[in-house]
């Protein structure tokens, strides 16, 4: 991880990278690899495996917490040579978008790699998710009907 920087600005940064690589598409995340000049070689510590985790959601945001469902969860952890492990989740059963999830959170732990991933892969690739999400966001606001309770004065 980068040097001068406190451990929690370090866990947030992961994070942010982290739920990056999780939500980006496999096609996406393919492309910036080929892009990563000197891939380093790398040993599954934890090979791409599919299970399930159990959602948990509040009842109006704030209420008591209840199990909404399962979903589908994919994990992997990889050893980079001479590095850092890296570790993904990501939800569906695509293996190959963990593995390079985890590729890529393993690369990014490395403080000489990491300026350079970040702006030529987390950046954009973050561009990418966040016009797609706003895309998806004007689409549901077109389609929001708003309701109303007209009360009779008896």
């Amino acid at each position: 991880m980068s040097q001068g920087k406190t451990l929690s600005d370090q866990i947030k940064m992961r994070q942010g990278w982290m739920a990056i690589l999780a939500k980006t598409s496999t096609e996406d995340l393919e492309k910036a690899w080929a892009g990563v000049r000197d891939q380093p070689a790398f040993r599954f510590l934890r090979p791409p495996e599919t299970g399930l985790v159990m959602v948990r959601a509040r009842a109006g945001g704030t209420g008591t917490r209840f199990n909404l469902g399962e979903v589908t969860v994919t994990r992997c952890t990889v050893q980079i040579d001479r590095g850092s492990a890296g570790t993904a989740y990501v939800i569906g059963r695509n293996r190959r978008h963990a593995e390079l999830a985890a590729l890529f959170d393993g690369l990014l732990q490395d403080a000489r790699r990491q300026p350079g991933l970040m702006e030529e892969v987390i950046r954009p690739l973050g561009s990418i998710f966040q016009r797609g999400k706003a895309i998806s966001n004007r689409k549901v606001a077109a389609t929001r009907v708003e309701f109303f309770t007209m009360v009779r004065g008896d």
